[in-house]
This record gives C-alpha cells, structure tokens and sequence, in this order.
C-alpha cells in the first residue's frame, strides 16, 4: 500500500520529541550535579580539618579555613587553571575532555612535589605572623581574604573574565591585614616585590613566546626544505623543555634531600636537554615520514610537543598558585597552636592535599567555560604558535616558582598570547623573508627570482598601497582592553570585600 504523501510522520515526530526530553533531562542532571558535587568535596574538606585539629582549641576556625580554602581552590581550577590547557585546545591539539585529565593530573603532582616554596610566601610574606601577635586577628585576616578572593574569582568566571588568582588573594590578605591591624602590618616591600612579578610576567612571557616564533618561522617554516629543517629543530625544542623541567625539579630539591647547589640543578638541564635528543630525534623522524614531502604540514609535528608543554605548564601552575588557596589555611592551623604544624614548617599533608584536589576538581567541573577564552577569542592559533604560548608560559612559571615569588599564570598565558598575534601582525605586514618564501613557493623554490620581483615591485607606489591595504589586525583590541580592566580591578575588589567581611568579624567575634 502506497504511503500518502499528506501522512504525517506522528511516530517519527514523536520519537524526535522523546530524544530531545531525554536530552534535555540529562543536561538539566548534569548542571544540578555540578554544585552537588562541589557542595560535596566542601563538605569532606571540613570533616578533614576538624578530625586533623580535634581537640585543639582553634578547631572551629581550621574548619571555617579549610572551607574557604576548598572554595578558593575550585575557583582557581576553574578561572585560572583553563590557561594551561586553553591553547593547546583552541589549536585542536587535544580534545577538551583529555586536556581536563591530563590538567587535573598534573596540577596534583605539582601541588605535592613543589608547592611549599612559595606558600611560605603566601602565609608569611603580606601578613606575616609578628607582625600581628593576636593569633584571632590573623585568623580573621586570612579566613576574611580567603573568603573575598574566591567570591570574587566565583563572579569573574561567571562573567567569563579570566582572572589573576594571585591577584585577587594578594589583594585579600592585603586589604583585610589593613582593616583589622593596621596599614603598618602590611608588608609593602614584599607587596612591591610581587606587584613587580605581576608587571614583568605577561611581558617576559611576550618576549620568550615570540622568540620562539620567530625561530621556528625562520628555522623551519621559511626553509628551503621545511621537512628536513623541522626533523633537525623539532627534536631540540623538545630537549630543551625536558631539560627546563628537570631543572626545575631540581630546583625544588635545594632545600630537600637532593643536596645540589642553585648552579648545580641549573645546569643540569643542558646536559638533560642533550641526552633527550637523540630519542626525541627518532620520535619526530617517524612522524615525518607520515607527512607529505612535497607539502609537508609541519603543524602536525607540533601536537605533541603542545601536549607535554602543556602538561608540563600544569605542573609548574600546581606548584606556584596551590600557594594561593593553602598559605592562608595554612597560617590559620598555626595561628591555632597545633604543635605538630609549628614544629614543622612543610604544610600538613592534608592542607597539601585539599589544595590540589580542590584545584582539579574545580578545573573538571567547571573549567570548560573559560578554556575557549585564552585558546580562540583573543588570536587565531595553531599547534605551532599553541606551542610558543605553552612553552613561555610553562619557563616563566618555572623561574618563578624557584625564585619563591607567586606570579599570574593569566598574566603570562595572556601576555603571551597578545605577544604572538601582535608579532604576526607585524610579520605579515613588515617581513620581507615572508613575501620572499612566498613568491618562491609560485616560482618553484626559485628563490633569487623572487627576491627580484619584490624589489621591482617595492618601486611602485602601487606596491606601498597594496601593503597597507592588506594589513590585518590579528589580535583583538577589545579584549586587551577588557582583561586589562579585570586585572587592575582584581586587587582592589578583593581587598575591599576582604576589609569589610574582616571588620565584620571582628565585631562578630568581639
């Protein structure tokens, strides 16, 4: 029997319908499931502190610290973490879902091997604990600037501003250190030494992102024979990222069990660097022979080095910004008496803990909001100017890191970002090596007929115009000036919700 042409199909429609509830009840699940689960992580970190500090006398105010301090890190996992991996995502290196993994594992890992250098810079360093002999009014200073500076980072990523956590705790501690003991309790030297990190982090992270650029531009994309080039270059920027990490790594055992000089584990990364080579060297060899040597994409050779800076950028952010979360919690358990604390002045293995699964579990539940910011929405990237952004941010957060001084991971990865696409405004507009490869690639490799035509057209004034016109702007102004606003608001917003919340208390507990 025929079907008639003006049958509806009921069933089909139904079934549509149907799959559409089915969808939209589990997105619904899924956005309810989200708090819940970070309601529950908040929970579990105030039954921890209150079984590690029963019987103290300060228990109560470990547990209020140990929630704000759980707070605080989920916000970092999820305003500031996004910059490790939002490059390496934006150039469709690796999927969103891997970089969370690899993000949140590698976050852990830093937090436990390398976190204590600079929390005592976070603890001691803004308000430190002579300078206000009351222990109850270092509580209230530190549980105060927790409290303001996760509420503040909680409203910047529900705005899709990406943030500085440092900013916004540096800012707490500061301003709830001046409403509760005075502007003389605030270390302002110490506050000068960080606020220079902040001004100097986004444009040495510039400079090194663009250096690479330009090397591999150079080295590789403009070379004669662009497949050989990158199997001779490419094997080198992985040993130095392997020798950058070792170094660092053995930089934080200075003070450890490792023993070995600053000069020492500083030069150890060349020597790891020249041993990594050659395996690096066989890898790269392999995947080029998968590439088209006629029209090689040198793009693909770049996925994984982006992969491993990006994890390694992970490391480093774990190790300097868990600072961020746990050095106030950490000051309020000494503040509090707990000789086992003061006796000892690494952080307790639980406040370790609790900041860096907080900052993992804020990063995988609510990280993928802001990733798309840093990785596609300020400059176009590829796995190649990915990896220049990576590979900056990951080396100055390593020299930070080691030198004790807790800089802006956003700072860096957005200095670096607005660093390469500025660089390739002015690369395409200004380089005469590009115009060059490009006629020659038209002229078959003839590169000296090439460098003839461009001549005889940069006597024209046609050729002038035709430059100017085809300049483009490659870097979004409207987003330099926006995350500009974010990062001078940041400080101040904190500490202002920091000053009130702290003379509220004060009141409160008085």
């Amino acid at each position: 029997m025929a079907k008639s042409p003006y049958t509806k199909p009921v069933l089909d429609k139904d079934l549509d319908k149907i799959g559409m509830m089915e969808s939209a009840a589990q997105f619904v699940m899924t956005r309810a499931a989200t708090p819940a689960l970070a309601l529950i992580f908040i929970v579990c970190a105030a039954s921890a502190a209150i079984s590690m500090s029963a019987g103290s006398a300060g228990m109560l105010f470990i547990a209020v610290a140990a929630v704000m301090a759980a707070y605080m890190a989920m916000n970092i996992g999820a305003n500031d973490v996004t910059n490790n991996v939002g490059a390496a995502v934006g150039a469709r290196a690796i999927s969103l879902r891997n970089a969370l993994i690899l993000a949140a594992v590698c976050e852990i890992a830093g937090a436990f091997l390398a976190g204590d250098r600079v929390v005592a810079t976070i603890k001691d360093g803004i308000i430190g604990a002579s300078l206000t002999p009351d222990p109850d009014m270092l509580i209230i200073i530190m549980v105060s600037a927790l409290f303001a500076a996760a509420a503040w980072i909680n409203i910047a990523t529900w705005l899709n501003a990406p943030v500085s956590t440092t900013h916004s705790i540096v800012g707490g501690i500061m301003g709830a250190g001046a409403a509760i003991a005075g502007v003389q309790a605030v270390n302002w030297r110490q506050l000068l030494e960080i606020s220079a990190g902040w001004l100097l982090s986004p444009i040495i992270g510039g400079l090194i992102a663009v250096s690479f650029l330009w090397l591999i531009q150079t080295a590789i994309l403009y070379a004669t024979d662009r497949l050989e080039a990158a199997m001779r270059w490419v094997p080198m920027l992985l040993a130095v990222m392997s020798g950058s990490f070792v170094s660092y790594l053995l930089l934080i055992g200075v003070d450890g069990a490792v023993g070995l000089r600053t000069w020492q584990a500083i030069a150890a990364g060349p020597v790891v660097s020249v041993i990594c080579y050659f395996p690096f060297r066989r890898v790269v060899a392999r995947q080029a022979d998968r590439l088209d040597r006629k029209d090689p994409s040198i793009k693909l050779l770049f996925r994984t080095p982006l992969v491993f800076s990006a994890a390694l950028l992970s490391f480093a952010h774990g190790a300097n910004d868990v600072s961020n979360a746990i050095g106030p919690l950490f000051a309020v358990v000494e503040a509090s008496g707990i000789q086992s604390v003061t006796a000892n002045q690494d952080a307790p293995f639980w406040v370790m803990a609790l900041g860096a699964f907080g900052i993992s579990v804020g990063l995988l539940l609510f990280g993928p909001r802001l990733i798309r910011i840093v990785g596609s929405q300020i400059t176009k990237l590829n796995p190649i100017r990915a990896f220049c952004v990576a590979m900056s941010a990951a080396l100055t957060v390593i020299v930070a890191s080691a030198l004790g001084l807790p800089v802006s991971s956003t700072h860096i990865a957005v200095g670096s970002v607005f660093g390469v696409g500025l660089f390739r405004e002015w690369h395409v507009a200004h380089s005469t090596q590009r115009r060059i490869y490009i006629e020659a690639k038209a002229l078959k490799g003839d590169k000296k007929a090439a460098r003839e035509l461009i001549a005889a057209r940069a006597a024209s004034e046609e050729t002038t115009q035709s430059v100017d016109n085809n300049y483009r702007y490659l870097v979004r102004r409207s987003y330099l000036l926006s995350i500009l606003a974010a990062w001078v608001v940041t400080a101040p917003m904190s500490g202002a919700l920091a000053a009130g919340i702290a003379a509220a208390l004060q009141r409160l507990i008085q």
